[in-house]
């Protein structure tokens, strides 16, 4: 009876897989066809922009767009901080037990030193390694958290299971490249370093699909160190309520809209390029709440944010690394954002980052949709 569970969850693991591919791929090239464009010109690989996306600045919306994130994030923020003032007035909040720092770890540690010197300083002799340097750099970062939350007492899903775990990278790898299909439509990033553009298609997957695959992992492991921090997400388990009537009619209206928004981004790219990240964590929390599945949002009809929260912030956190170590690498991408190319944080404008944060709840359910991974963050 459990096995034939558990064929059953992979089977609908699999068409949800490929009901969210299909809908990704052909979505904006529906908008592009109403557009009167030609959509056979962005079926390629590698998927590169025709060109990039125009770099401006316009007051009115990039105050817009700030108003808009502001007005998102402040509820959630003025939540912790209050439920944190509480604590603090109260009784202590209960520590985590510490597990030690393993040895593995250390070794993560000082390779994450070693190959980040290679990355940014031009040593004679080691371009070949610096230019593939973004993989094992972020496969160290993903050693040096995992040790870190198991020195703080959490749950490391390297070391409970470890098939899982190494399930992501391949899944990781196919996450991305829909997302450089879609930056075909909008152009927001273009990879500039030497190594990376020139090369034919067969060199470029096998350059690429390496770094590609280190994402899903990344986020996940960040999510759950920062869940061994209860002062980060205090409050947020007894939240905003939503408990929509009718959930299977509101889960399709979800499908809808965010399939819409993968059409506009193809009609008019300059306005709607934002919704590259938030139409495919709709399609797929909708897909699954229509599947009847347990998804990240499950727990609002009961005030539960934690879990949306700690992996919005993993991936912000994630996203300043990867920008911080894109300044002087020599495989590296520039960003083109339009009505918002200012105030830049190492290559990435300012309003740039609130692209993570969507960002980071598709990690979560795009691991839970490829690898049956628990879209809940790994408390002690």
């Amino acid at each position: 009876m459990a096995t034939e569970v558990l064929e059953g969850r992979g089977r609908s693991h699999l068409r949800q897989t490929l009901a969210v591919v299909a809908l990704m791929i052909m979505a904006p090239l529906l908008g592009r066809l109403l557009a009167g464009g030609d959509p056979g010109v962005y079926l390629r690989f590698p998927p590169r922009p025709l060109e990039p996306a125009p770099g401006s600045f316009s007051l009115p919306v990039f105050t817009l767009y700030a108003v808009l994130i502001v007005g998102t994030l402040l509820p959630f923020v003025v939540r912790i901080i209050v439920a944190n003032r509480r604590t603090t007035d109260g009784e202590p909040a209960p520590r985590t037990a510490s597990a030690g720092w393993p040895r593995w770890g250390s070794v993560a540690l000082v390779a994450l030193l070693i190959v980040w010197v290679i990355a940014w300083v031009p040593i004679p002799g080691l371009e070949a390694l610096r230019r593939y340097s973004f993989t094992p750099l972020w496969l160290a970062y993903i050693g040096v958290i995992s040790a870190w939350i198991r020195q703080r007492g959490g749950r490391v899903l390297l070391c409970e299971q470890p098939r899982r775990f190494l399930a992501l990278f391949p899944a990781s790898a196919l996450f991305w490249y829909l997302f450089e299909y879609l930056n075909q439509f909008t152009g927001n990033w273009i990879y500039t370093g030497t190594g990376v553009a020139e090369h034919d298609a067969l060199n470029w997957f096998v350059r690429s699909a390496l770094p590609f695959s280190t994402v899903l992992p990344a986020v996940l492991v960040t999510r759950d160190l920062f869940a061994t921090w209860p002062t980060l997400s205090r409050g947020l388990d007894d939240f905003i309520r939503i408990s929509p009537p009718r959930p299977v009619a509101t889960a399709w209206a979800v499908l809808v809209a965010g399939g819409l928004g993968l059409v506009a981004i193809a009609i008019r790219p300059d306005t709607f390029f934002s919704l590259v990240w938030v139409g495919p964590p709709m399609l797929i929390v909708a897909i699954q709440a229509i599947s009847g599945e347990r998804h990240l949002f499950s727990g609002v009809a009961t005030g539960q944010w934690r879990d949306a929260w700690l992996a919005v912030l993993a991936a912000l956190f994630c996203g300043l690394c990867w920008e911080l170590w894109n300044v002087f690498s020599l495989a590296r991408w520039t960003y083109h954002i339009p009505n918002a190319q200012v105030l830049h944080i190492f290559e990435m404008p300012l309003l740039g980052y609130a692209g993570y944060l969507p960002f980071g709840l598709t990690c979560v359910v795009a691991a839970q949709l490829l690898t049956g991974t628990d879209p809940r963050a790994r408390y002690d």
